[in-house]
C-alpha cells in the first residue's frame, strides 16, 4: 500500500513523499498524534493558548512548545548523536528556568506562530524520516540523570519516543482544554 503520511487538509501537515511499510506506519502514527494535539488549539485565542486550567503549570501553547522542541531536538539527534542535544548532568538552574519557558507561552507569542513553528519542525522530521538511509542506524543517549549511560537509540527508536509523547501530550492538552471550556478533541 502506497501512503503519504499528511492529510493535507490539516495546518499541521507536513509535505513528505508517499512511503510504504514501516516508515509510512510510524509517521501516520506520528501525524495522528500531531492532529490531535493542534486541534486541541482550534479557535483559541492567544490569551487562552496561554492560560492554565488545571493544577498543572501546563498551558496548551506551552504544550505545543514543548512537543516541537523535543521534535526538533531528536530529529538533530538522529542526525547529529547526542552532541545535538545537552549533557543534563551538566545543566544549572538558569539552564532549567530557561527550559520551563518552552512550556509556556511568553510575552509576544502567539498561537499561531508556535503552530507555524510545530508545522515546520514536523514537515523536517517526515523529511528526514522518508529519506534516510537506515532506522536502524543509532547513537549513544545523551548524559542525563534518567538516561543509563552506555544505552543507544536507534532512528526507529527515537521516533517511537516522540510518537510516544507527543500522545501523551495530546492527553494533556484535552484535559486542558476542557478544563477551558468544555471542547473534547474527541467524544
Amino acid at each position: 500500500m502506497n501512503v503519504n503520511v499528511n492529510n493535507a487538509d490539516t495546518p499541521e501537515a507536513a509535505t513528505t513523499p508517499a512511503l510504504t511499510g514501516e516508515r509510512a506506519d510510524l509517521l501516520e502514527a506520528l501525524a495522528k498524534q500531531r492532529h490531535f494535539l493542534s486541534f486541541t488549539t482550534r479557535d483559541l485565542t492567544d490569551e487562552q493558548a496561554g492560560q492554565r486550567t488545571t493544577a498543572s503549570e501546563l498551558c496548551l501553547g506551552g504544550l505545543v512548545k514543548h512537543v516541537t522542541e523535543a521534535e526538533r531536538s531528536w530529529a538533530d539527534f538522529i542526525v547529529h548523536g547526542p552532541v545535538a542535544m545537552p549533557d543534563f548532568t551538566a545543566m544549572t538552574e538558569a539552564d532549567f528556568a530557561r527550559r520551563t519557558d518552552g512550556f509556556r507561552m511568553l510575552p509576544g507569542e502567539t498561537l499561531a506562530g508556535v503552530l507555524a513553528d510545530y508545522a515546520e519542525v514536523a514537515r523536517r522530521t517526515d523529511e528526514l524520516l522518508a529519506t534516510l538511509p537506515d532506522l536502524g542506524a543509532d547513537h549513544a543517549l545523551p548524559k542525563a540523570p534518567w538516561n543509563e549511560p552506555g544505552v543507544r537509540w536507534s532512528a526507529r527508536r527515537v521516533l517511537m519516543h516522540v510518537i510516544a509523547e507527543t500522545a501523551q501530550h495530546a492527553g494533556h492538552a484535552d484535559i486542558i482544554r476542557e478544563s477551558l471550556d468544555g471542547a473534547k478533541s474527541m467524544g
